[in-house]
Protein backbone atom coordinates (compact mmCIF):
# COMPACT_ATOMS: atom_id res chain seq x y z
CA UNK A 1 0.00 0.00 0.00
CA UNK A 2 1.36 3.47 -0.39
CA UNK A 3 1.52 5.16 2.44
CA UNK A 4 3.55 8.27 1.57
CA UNK A 5 3.61 10.13 -1.94
CA UNK A 6 5.68 13.06 -3.14
CA UNK A 7 4.27 15.76 -5.41
CA UNK A 8 6.66 16.75 -8.25
CA UNK A 9 4.97 19.83 -8.82
CA UNK A 10 3.27 22.86 -7.82
CA UNK A 11 0.45 25.27 -7.87
CA UNK A 12 -3.51 24.44 -8.49
CA UNK A 13 -2.76 20.48 -9.36
CA UNK A 14 -0.05 19.99 -6.65
CA UNK A 15 -3.12 21.38 -4.06
CA UNK A 16 -5.55 19.00 -6.07
CA UNK A 17 -3.12 15.57 -5.60
CA UNK A 18 -2.65 16.79 -2.00
CA UNK A 19 -6.21 17.01 -0.97
CA UNK A 20 -6.45 13.21 -2.56
CA UNK A 21 -4.28 12.09 -0.46
CA UNK A 22 -5.51 13.53 2.55
CA UNK A 23 -8.73 11.89 1.53
CA UNK A 24 -6.92 8.21 1.17
CA UNK A 25 -4.90 8.72 4.36
CA UNK A 26 -1.96 8.95 2.80
CA UNK A 27 0.80 11.62 3.67
CA UNK A 28 1.54 14.21 1.23
CA UNK A 29 4.71 15.67 1.12
CA UNK A 30 5.88 18.82 -1.26
CA UNK A 31 8.75 19.57 -3.22
CA UNK A 32 9.53 23.39 -3.99
CA UNK A 33 11.76 26.00 -5.79
CA UNK A 34 12.79 29.53 -4.14
CA UNK A 35 10.44 31.21 -5.74
CA UNK A 36 7.38 28.68 -4.29
CA UNK A 37 8.84 28.39 -0.67
CA UNK A 38 5.72 30.59 0.35
CA UNK A 39 3.05 28.76 -2.41
CA UNK A 40 -0.24 27.41 -0.71
CA UNK A 41 0.64 23.66 -1.79
CA UNK A 42 3.96 24.17 0.46
CA UNK A 43 2.18 25.65 3.55
CA UNK A 44 -0.27 22.68 3.12
CA UNK A 45 1.77 19.68 2.86
CA UNK A 46 2.34 17.71 5.68
CA UNK A 47 6.31 17.66 4.97
CA UNK A 48 8.23 20.00 2.79
CA UNK A 49 11.84 20.02 0.93
CA UNK A 50 13.30 22.54 -1.16
CA UNK A 51 14.77 21.56 -4.75
CA UNK A 52 16.99 24.75 -5.76
CA UNK A 53 16.61 27.64 -7.24
CA UNK A 54 13.68 29.09 -9.30
CA UNK A 55 14.40 28.33 -12.91
CA UNK A 56 12.57 25.13 -13.89
CA UNK A 57 15.68 23.58 -15.40
CA UNK A 58 17.30 23.92 -12.03
CA UNK A 59 13.95 22.80 -9.20
CA UNK A 60 11.11 21.32 -10.96
CA UNK A 61 12.90 19.73 -13.74
CA UNK A 62 15.73 17.97 -11.77
CA UNK A 63 14.93 14.08 -11.57
CA UNK A 64 17.77 13.35 -9.90
CA UNK A 65 16.90 16.15 -7.28
CA UNK A 66 13.20 14.74 -6.76
CA UNK A 67 14.42 11.33 -6.77
CA UNK A 68 16.97 11.89 -4.30
CA UNK A 69 13.85 13.61 -1.69
CA UNK A 70 11.91 10.98 -2.34
CA UNK A 71 14.35 8.56 -0.83
CA UNK A 72 14.99 10.45 2.13
CA UNK A 73 11.50 11.55 3.00
CA UNK A 74 10.74 7.68 2.80
CA UNK A 75 7.89 8.06 -0.08
CA UNK A 76 6.16 5.53 -1.80
CA UNK A 77 5.33 6.82 -4.83
CA UNK A 78 5.79 9.68 -6.80
CA UNK A 79 2.83 11.86 -8.68
CA UNK A 80 3.95 14.09 -11.43
CA UNK A 81 1.25 16.03 -11.88
CA UNK A 82 1.15 17.74 -15.57
CA UNK A 83 3.91 19.59 -17.05
CA UNK A 84 7.29 19.34 -15.58
CA UNK A 85 8.34 15.75 -15.54
CA UNK A 86 4.92 14.34 -16.29
CA UNK A 87 5.94 12.97 -19.50
CA UNK A 88 9.73 12.25 -19.17
CA UNK A 89 10.02 8.08 -19.65
CA UNK A 90 13.42 8.60 -18.50
CA UNK A 91 12.36 9.76 -15.23
CA UNK A 92 9.35 7.17 -15.13
CA UNK A 93 12.40 4.51 -15.75
CA UNK A 94 14.77 5.90 -13.26
CA UNK A 95 11.57 5.81 -10.47
CA UNK A 96 10.98 2.18 -11.50
CA UNK A 97 14.60 1.12 -10.62
CA UNK A 98 15.06 2.87 -7.32
CA UNK A 99 11.72 0.85 -6.38
CA UNK A 100 9.65 3.97 -5.69
CA UNK A 101 5.94 3.85 -7.75
CA UNK A 102 5.61 6.55 -10.78
CA UNK A 103 1.88 7.53 -10.60
CA UNK A 104 1.53 7.22 -14.74
CA UNK A 105 2.04 5.16 -17.33
CA UNK A 106 4.74 2.80 -17.49
CA UNK A 107 8.15 3.69 -19.66
CA UNK A 108 7.51 1.52 -22.36
CA UNK A 109 4.09 2.75 -23.20
CA UNK A 110 4.58 6.75 -22.13
CA UNK A 111 7.90 6.38 -24.69
CA UNK A 112 5.85 4.90 -27.42
CA UNK A 113 2.71 7.10 -27.09
CA UNK A 114 4.54 10.14 -25.99
CA UNK A 115 6.28 10.53 -29.06
CA UNK A 116 4.08 11.96 -31.68
CA UNK A 117 5.59 9.61 -34.29
CA UNK A 118 5.96 6.70 -32.42
CA UNK A 119 2.09 7.18 -31.48
CA UNK A 120 0.89 7.86 -35.08
CA UNK A 121 2.68 4.23 -35.91
CA UNK A 122 1.07 2.56 -32.68
CA UNK A 123 -2.24 4.29 -34.76
CA UNK A 124 -2.23 2.98 -37.44
CA UNK A 125 -1.24 -0.77 -35.96
CA UNK A 126 -4.34 -0.15 -33.69
CA UNK A 127 -6.58 0.11 -36.84
CA UNK A 128 -7.11 4.04 -35.87
CA UNK A 129 -8.44 6.97 -38.47
CA UNK A 130 -5.75 9.53 -38.58
CA UNK A 131 -4.61 12.47 -40.14
CA UNK A 132 -2.92 11.89 -43.55
CA UNK A 133 1.13 12.97 -43.47
CA UNK A 134 4.41 10.82 -42.41
CA UNK A 135 4.82 8.75 -39.37
CA UNK A 136 8.26 9.32 -38.72
CA UNK A 137 10.78 12.45 -38.57
CA UNK A 138 11.53 14.60 -41.39
CA UNK A 139 14.73 14.27 -42.53
CA UNK A 140 15.30 17.16 -44.61
CA UNK A 141 12.95 20.00 -45.91
CA UNK A 142 12.99 18.08 -49.68
CA UNK A 143 11.59 15.11 -47.93
CA UNK A 144 8.92 17.43 -46.30
CA UNK A 145 7.94 18.67 -49.79
CA UNK A 146 7.49 15.64 -51.03
CA UNK A 147 5.31 14.59 -48.45
CA UNK A 148 3.43 17.82 -48.36
CA UNK A 149 2.94 17.15 -52.56
CA UNK A 150 1.57 13.62 -52.06
CA UNK A 151 -1.42 14.04 -49.43
CA UNK A 152 -1.61 18.56 -50.60
CA UNK A 153 -2.23 21.76 -49.31
CA UNK A 154 -2.84 23.29 -46.37
CA UNK A 155 -0.55 21.05 -44.13
CA UNK A 156 0.67 21.49 -41.02
CA UNK A 157 4.23 20.67 -39.20
CA UNK A 158 4.36 19.73 -35.68
CA UNK A 159 7.07 18.64 -33.11
CA UNK A 160 7.67 14.87 -32.80
CA UNK A 161 8.13 15.68 -28.76
CA UNK A 162 6.21 18.13 -26.53
CA UNK A 163 3.37 19.58 -27.16
CA UNK A 164 1.31 22.90 -26.36
CA UNK A 165 1.59 24.66 -29.80
CA UNK A 166 5.05 24.70 -29.59
CA UNK A 167 7.11 24.07 -33.24
CA UNK A 168 3.99 23.68 -34.82
CA UNK A 169 3.22 25.86 -37.86
CA UNK A 170 0.43 25.34 -40.92
CA UNK A 171 1.65 26.36 -44.39
CA UNK A 172 -0.48 26.87 -46.76
CA UNK A 173 1.58 27.52 -49.77
CA UNK A 174 4.55 25.33 -50.99
CA UNK A 175 6.76 28.83 -51.08
CA UNK A 176 6.33 28.84 -47.25
CA UNK A 177 7.30 25.06 -46.69
CA UNK A 178 11.23 26.07 -46.10
CA UNK A 179 10.77 28.63 -43.43
CA UNK A 180 8.20 26.93 -41.63
CA UNK A 181 10.16 23.85 -41.94
CA UNK A 182 13.64 25.77 -40.21
CA UNK A 183 11.54 27.44 -37.70
CA UNK A 184 9.62 24.63 -36.38
CA UNK A 185 12.65 22.62 -35.78
CA UNK A 186 14.48 25.49 -34.08
CA UNK A 187 11.46 25.78 -31.65
CA UNK A 188 11.31 22.55 -31.46
CA UNK A 189 14.69 22.58 -30.56
CA UNK A 190 14.43 24.75 -27.81
CA UNK A 191 11.47 23.71 -26.35
CA UNK A 192 11.77 20.13 -26.12
CA UNK A 193 15.61 19.04 -26.52
CA UNK A 194 14.64 17.19 -29.72
CA UNK A 195 14.19 18.83 -33.39
CA UNK A 196 12.57 16.14 -34.71
CA UNK A 197 9.40 17.60 -36.62
CA UNK A 198 6.34 15.59 -39.32
CA UNK A 199 4.35 16.78 -41.44
CA UNK A 200 0.51 16.00 -41.51
CA UNK A 201 -2.43 17.43 -43.73
CA UNK A 202 -4.16 20.67 -41.89
CA UNK A 203 -7.72 19.71 -41.29
CA UNK A 204 -9.56 23.01 -41.64
CA UNK A 205 -11.75 24.15 -39.20
CA UNK A 206 -12.07 21.02 -37.00
CA UNK A 207 -13.08 20.64 -33.56
CA UNK A 208 -10.57 19.26 -30.61
CA UNK A 209 -12.13 16.20 -29.06
CA UNK A 210 -10.19 14.22 -26.43
CA UNK A 211 -11.26 11.14 -24.65
CA UNK A 212 -10.50 10.52 -21.14
CA UNK A 213 -9.05 6.79 -20.77
CA UNK A 214 -8.10 4.88 -17.58
CA UNK A 215 -6.19 1.34 -17.47
CA UNK A 216 -5.53 -0.83 -14.43
CA UNK A 217 -2.76 -3.14 -14.54
CA UNK A 218 -4.79 -6.29 -14.89
CA UNK A 219 -6.09 -5.74 -18.81
CA UNK A 220 -8.54 -3.60 -18.06
CA UNK A 221 -9.20 -0.19 -19.68
CA UNK A 222 -12.22 2.38 -19.79
CA UNK A 223 -13.40 5.54 -21.41
CA UNK A 224 -14.59 8.06 -19.91
CA UNK A 225 -16.46 10.17 -22.41
CA UNK A 226 -14.99 12.96 -24.12
CA UNK A 227 -14.15 16.49 -23.90
CA UNK A 228 -14.67 19.29 -26.01
CA UNK A 229 -11.30 21.16 -25.94
CA UNK A 230 -11.53 23.86 -29.24
CA UNK A 231 -11.94 27.23 -27.46
CA UNK A 232 -7.87 28.05 -28.26
CA UNK A 233 -5.34 30.46 -28.51
CA UNK A 234 -1.98 29.17 -30.29
CA UNK A 235 -2.74 25.48 -30.49
CA UNK A 236 -3.06 26.03 -26.29
CA UNK A 237 -6.46 24.97 -24.83
CA UNK A 238 -8.66 28.27 -23.26
CA UNK A 239 -12.04 26.68 -22.46
CA UNK A 240 -12.77 22.92 -21.91
CA UNK A 241 -16.30 21.17 -21.75
CA UNK A 242 -17.81 17.81 -21.29
CA UNK A 243 -20.11 16.34 -23.14
CA UNK A 244 -19.10 18.12 -26.62
CA UNK A 245 -22.29 19.43 -28.47
CA UNK A 246 -21.21 17.41 -31.57
CA UNK A 247 -20.76 14.08 -30.20
CA UNK A 248 -23.87 11.70 -29.50
CA UNK A 249 -23.73 8.47 -27.99
CA UNK A 250 -22.55 6.62 -31.44
CA UNK A 251 -19.66 9.00 -32.12
CA UNK A 252 -18.68 8.72 -28.38
CA UNK A 253 -18.80 4.75 -28.59
CA UNK A 254 -16.59 4.63 -31.50
CA UNK A 255 -14.30 6.95 -30.16
CA UNK A 256 -13.69 5.77 -27.13
CA UNK A 257 -13.71 2.22 -28.92
CA UNK A 258 -10.70 3.63 -30.44
CA UNK A 259 -8.81 5.17 -27.82
CA UNK A 260 -9.39 1.75 -25.48
CA UNK A 261 -7.88 -0.23 -28.51
CA UNK A 262 -4.81 1.84 -29.00
CA UNK A 263 -4.11 1.99 -25.00
CA UNK A 264 -4.21 -1.17 -24.91
CA UNK A 265 -2.03 -1.91 -27.81
CA UNK A 266 0.12 -0.01 -26.66
CA UNK A 267 0.62 -1.59 -22.87
CA UNK A 268 -1.16 1.53 -21.31
CA UNK A 269 -2.05 1.72 -17.91
CA UNK A 270 -3.18 4.53 -15.48
CA UNK A 271 -4.87 8.10 -16.57
CA UNK A 272 -4.15 9.39 -19.74
CA UNK A 273 -5.78 11.39 -23.10
CA UNK A 274 -6.49 10.15 -26.41
CA UNK A 275 -7.00 13.53 -28.75
CA UNK A 276 -8.70 13.53 -31.98
CA UNK A 277 -9.82 15.85 -34.65
CA UNK A 278 -13.58 16.32 -35.78
CA UNK A 279 -14.21 17.45 -39.16
CA UNK A 280 -17.85 18.91 -40.04
CA UNK A 281 -19.21 15.70 -41.20
CA UNK A 282 -18.08 14.25 -37.56
CA UNK A 283 -15.27 12.11 -39.23
CA UNK A 284 -12.58 11.42 -36.51
CA UNK A 285 -8.98 11.27 -36.98
CA UNK A 286 -6.19 10.54 -34.45
CA UNK A 287 -3.59 13.81 -33.22
CA UNK A 288 -1.94 12.25 -30.55
CA UNK A 289 -1.96 11.14 -26.61
CA UNK A 290 -1.03 12.46 -23.43
CA UNK A 291 0.28 10.28 -21.39
CA UNK A 292 -1.17 11.25 -17.89
CA UNK A 293 -3.34 13.30 -16.07
CA UNK A 294 -5.00 16.50 -18.08
CA UNK A 295 -5.45 20.21 -17.19
CA UNK A 296 -9.00 19.94 -17.81
CA UNK A 297 -9.37 16.53 -15.79
CA UNK A 298 -12.34 18.19 -13.44
CA UNK A 299 -14.96 18.05 -16.07
CA UNK A 300 -15.00 14.48 -16.74
CA UNK A 301 -14.81 13.87 -12.85
CA UNK A 302 -18.25 16.61 -12.68
CA UNK A 303 -20.06 14.70 -15.34
CA UNK A 304 -19.20 10.99 -14.35
CA UNK A 305 -18.93 11.71 -10.66
CA UNK A 306 -15.20 9.99 -10.92
CA UNK A 307 -12.30 10.90 -8.94
CA UNK A 308 -9.43 10.85 -11.30
CA UNK A 309 -6.71 11.47 -8.86
CA UNK A 310 -8.36 8.42 -6.18
CA UNK A 311 -8.34 6.19 -9.02
CA UNK A 312 -4.75 6.93 -10.60
CA UNK A 313 -3.47 6.05 -6.78
CA UNK A 314 -5.51 2.98 -6.76
CA UNK A 315 -3.83 1.27 -10.18
CA UNK A 316 -0.56 2.70 -8.98
CA UNK A 317 -1.15 0.47 -5.71
CA UNK A 318 -2.18 -2.80 -8.63
CA UNK A 319 -5.59 -2.41 -7.58
CA UNK A 320 -8.48 -3.78 -10.59
CA UNK A 321 -10.77 -0.68 -11.93
CA UNK A 322 -13.64 -0.98 -9.89
CA UNK A 323 -16.02 -0.97 -12.56
CA UNK A 324 -16.40 -1.47 -16.12
CA UNK A 325 -17.33 0.23 -19.16
CA UNK A 326 -21.33 -0.34 -19.03
CA UNK A 327 -20.97 1.65 -15.84
CA UNK A 328 -20.05 4.73 -17.40
CA UNK A 329 -22.47 6.97 -17.99
CA UNK A 330 -22.20 10.92 -17.88
CA UNK A 331 -24.76 13.46 -16.51
CA UNK A 332 -25.29 16.59 -16.64
CA UNK A 333 -22.61 19.24 -18.01
CA UNK A 334 -19.50 20.90 -17.12
CA UNK A 335 -17.31 23.94 -18.46
CA UNK A 336 -13.73 24.71 -17.28
CA UNK A 337 -12.00 28.23 -17.60
CA UNK A 338 -8.47 28.27 -17.55
CA UNK A 339 -7.29 31.45 -15.13
CA UNK A 340 -4.26 32.88 -16.10
CA UNK A 341 -2.18 35.71 -14.94
CA UNK A 342 -1.81 37.73 -18.04
CA UNK A 343 -3.39 40.44 -19.88
CA UNK A 344 -5.11 39.71 -22.75
CA UNK A 345 -5.33 43.33 -23.99
CA UNK A 346 -1.43 43.73 -23.82
CA UNK A 347 -0.83 40.30 -26.49
CA UNK A 348 -1.45 37.82 -23.15
CA UNK A 349 1.65 39.46 -21.71
CA UNK A 350 2.54 37.55 -18.17
CA UNK A 351 1.24 39.79 -15.31
CA UNK A 352 3.49 38.61 -12.31
CA UNK A 353 3.26 40.38 -9.05
CA UNK A 354 1.59 40.30 -5.89
CA UNK A 355 -2.17 39.93 -5.43
CA UNK A 356 -3.76 42.55 -3.26
CA UNK A 357 -6.89 41.03 -3.31
CA UNK A 358 -8.72 37.95 -3.67
CA UNK A 359 -12.78 37.47 -4.11
CA UNK A 360 -13.35 33.77 -4.96
CA UNK A 361 -16.60 32.63 -6.55
CA UNK A 362 -18.78 29.62 -5.02
CA UNK A 363 -22.76 28.68 -5.58
CA UNK A 364 -24.10 25.93 -6.33
CA UNK A 365 -22.51 23.96 -9.32
CA UNK A 366 -18.79 25.90 -8.72
CA UNK A 367 -15.71 24.12 -8.48
CA UNK A 368 -12.65 26.43 -8.26
CA UNK A 369 -8.78 24.40 -8.23
CA UNK A 370 -6.90 27.16 -7.13
CA UNK A 371 -3.36 28.17 -6.47
CA UNK A 372 -3.14 31.14 -4.83
CA UNK A 373 -4.26 33.13 -2.31
CA UNK A 374 -4.20 36.88 -1.22
CA UNK A 375 -0.89 38.68 -0.82
CA UNK A 376 1.09 36.35 -2.60
CA UNK A 377 3.57 36.85 -5.04
CA UNK A 378 2.98 35.52 -8.56
CA UNK A 379 6.50 34.50 -10.28
CA UNK A 380 6.96 35.40 -13.27
CA UNK A 381 9.62 31.97 -13.65
CA UNK A 382 6.71 29.56 -14.30
CA UNK A 383 3.34 29.28 -16.61
CA UNK A 384 1.03 31.83 -15.27
CA UNK A 385 -2.21 29.34 -14.39
CA UNK A 386 -3.74 30.76 -11.41
CA UNK A 387 -6.45 28.52 -11.23
CA UNK A 388 -9.42 26.84 -12.80
CA UNK A 389 -12.53 28.16 -12.27
CA UNK A 390 -15.62 24.95 -13.83
CA UNK A 391 -19.25 24.83 -13.34
CA UNK A 392 -21.57 22.32 -13.08
CA UNK A 393 -25.15 22.26 -13.92
CA UNK A 394 -28.31 19.80 -15.67
CA UNK A 395 -27.68 21.71 -18.86
CA UNK A 396 -25.37 23.07 -20.45
CA UNK A 397 -27.17 26.59 -20.91
CA UNK A 398 -27.26 26.52 -17.39
CA UNK A 399 -23.84 25.38 -16.95
CA UNK A 400 -22.78 28.86 -18.73
CA UNK A 401 -25.46 31.09 -16.37
CA UNK A 402 -23.63 29.98 -13.11
CA UNK A 403 -19.82 30.36 -15.27
CA UNK A 404 -21.34 33.68 -16.27
CA UNK A 405 -22.35 34.29 -12.38
CA UNK A 406 -18.96 32.93 -10.86
CA UNK A 407 -16.53 35.35 -12.63
CA UNK A 408 -18.72 38.45 -11.92
CA UNK A 409 -18.27 37.33 -7.61
CA UNK A 410 -14.16 36.65 -8.66
CA UNK A 411 -11.59 39.28 -8.44
CA UNK A 412 -8.07 39.51 -8.40
CA UNK A 413 -6.27 42.98 -7.65
CA UNK A 414 -2.91 43.83 -8.14
CA UNK A 415 -2.22 41.66 -11.65
CA UNK A 416 -3.65 41.36 -14.62
CA UNK A 417 -5.76 38.39 -15.28
CA UNK A 418 -8.00 36.89 -18.19
CA UNK A 419 -11.28 37.17 -16.21
CA UNK A 420 -12.88 39.51 -18.51
CA UNK A 421 -11.92 37.40 -21.58
CA UNK A 422 -13.89 34.61 -19.93
CA UNK A 423 -17.20 36.89 -19.66
CA UNK A 424 -17.01 37.84 -23.28
CA UNK A 425 -16.18 34.76 -24.31
CA UNK A 426 -19.61 33.58 -22.69
CA UNK A 427 -21.34 35.77 -23.24
CA UNK A 428 -20.71 35.50 -27.54
CA UNK A 429 -23.24 33.99 -29.44
CA UNK A 430 -21.75 31.47 -31.38
CA UNK A 431 -20.01 30.23 -27.87
CA UNK A 432 -22.98 29.70 -26.50
CA UNK A 433 -24.79 28.26 -29.48
CA UNK A 434 -21.69 25.80 -29.75
CA UNK A 435 -21.06 27.20 -32.94
CA UNK A 436 -17.23 26.95 -32.49
CA UNK A 437 -14.21 24.82 -34.09
CA UNK A 438 -10.14 25.48 -33.19
CA UNK A 439 -10.10 28.68 -35.47
CA UNK A 440 -12.89 30.08 -32.85
CA UNK A 441 -11.18 32.38 -30.82
CA UNK A 442 -9.16 33.98 -33.25
CA UNK A 443 -11.80 35.06 -34.92
CA UNK A 444 -13.61 36.42 -31.90
CA UNK A 445 -10.22 38.06 -31.34
CA UNK A 446 -9.84 39.94 -34.11
CA UNK A 447 -13.24 41.62 -33.53
CA UNK A 448 -12.99 45.00 -31.31
CA UNK A 449 -13.61 44.03 -27.59
CA UNK A 450 -16.06 46.20 -26.03
CA UNK A 451 -15.03 49.20 -24.42
CA UNK A 452 -13.17 48.02 -20.85
CA UNK A 453 -15.16 50.60 -18.68
CA UNK A 454 -18.43 49.30 -19.85
CA UNK A 455 -17.64 45.54 -19.61
CA UNK A 456 -16.25 46.54 -16.28
CA UNK A 457 -19.61 48.41 -15.08
CA UNK A 458 -21.51 45.14 -16.28
CA UNK A 459 -20.04 42.34 -14.60
CA UNK A 460 -18.45 43.74 -11.68
CA UNK A 461 -21.18 42.68 -8.80
CA UNK A 462 -21.93 45.41 -5.73
CA UNK A 463 -20.15 43.32 -3.35
CA UNK A 464 -17.01 43.81 -5.74
CA UNK A 465 -17.59 47.77 -6.08
CA UNK A 466 -18.27 47.96 -2.44
CA UNK A 467 -14.76 46.30 -1.78
CA UNK A 468 -12.66 48.65 -3.92
CA UNK A 469 -14.36 51.77 -2.92
CA UNK A 470 -13.73 51.10 0.41
CA UNK A 471 -9.71 50.18 -0.19
CA UNK A 472 -9.74 53.92 -1.10
CA UNK A 473 -8.41 56.58 1.28
CA UNK A 474 -11.18 58.28 3.08
CA UNK A 475 -12.31 61.70 1.96
CA UNK A 476 -13.60 64.97 3.76
CA UNK A 477 -17.17 64.65 3.41
CA UNK A 478 -19.07 67.54 1.95
CA UNK A 479 -21.28 69.41 3.97
CA UNK A 480 -24.45 68.46 1.39
CA UNK A 481 -23.04 65.18 1.12
CA UNK A 482 -25.77 61.99 1.44
CA UNK A 483 -25.47 60.14 4.72
CA UNK A 484 -23.05 57.26 4.55
CA UNK A 485 -24.11 53.51 5.74
CA UNK A 486 -22.72 52.32 9.04
CA UNK A 487 -21.06 49.35 7.30
CA UNK A 488 -19.49 51.32 4.37
CA UNK A 489 -17.76 54.03 7.09
CA UNK A 490 -16.64 51.39 8.91
CA UNK A 491 -14.79 49.97 6.14
CA UNK A 492 -13.59 53.52 4.57
CA UNK A 493 -11.91 53.84 8.76
CA UNK A 494 -10.51 50.15 8.32
CA UNK A 495 -8.95 50.97 4.86
CA UNK A 496 -7.53 54.21 5.68
CA UNK A 497 -5.85 52.45 9.31
CA UNK A 498 -8.02 53.90 11.63
CA UNK A 499 -10.13 51.80 14.31
CA UNK A 500 -13.35 50.68 12.03
CA UNK A 501 -15.49 51.46 14.91
CA UNK A 502 -17.14 54.64 15.65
Amino acid sequence: MIRRILIANRGEIALRVLRACRELNIVPIAVYSDADRAAPHVLEADEAYRLGPAPASESYLRGDLILEIARRSRADAIHPGYGFLSENASFAQACQEARIRFIGPPPEAMRMLGSKTLARQAADRAGMPRTPGSVQGLASVDEARSVAASIGYPVMLKAAAGGGGKGMRAVSRPEDLPSAFDSARSEAERAFGSGEVYLEKLIEQPRHIEIQILADEHGHCVSLGERECSVQRRHQKVIEESPSAVVDAGLRRRMGEAAVRLALAAGYTNAGTVEFLVDSDRNFYFLEVNTRLQVEHPVTELVTGLDLVHLQIHIAQGEPLPFTQSDIALRGHAIECRVYAEDPDSGFMPSPGRITRLLQPGGPGIREDCGIYEGWVVPMDYDPMLSKLIAFAPTRDLAIARLRRALDEYVIGGIRSNLGLFRRILSDPDFCAARIDTGYLDRLLSHAAPPSGAEASDCVPAVAAAVLEAMQPAATTPTAAPPVSAWKAAARREASGADPRP
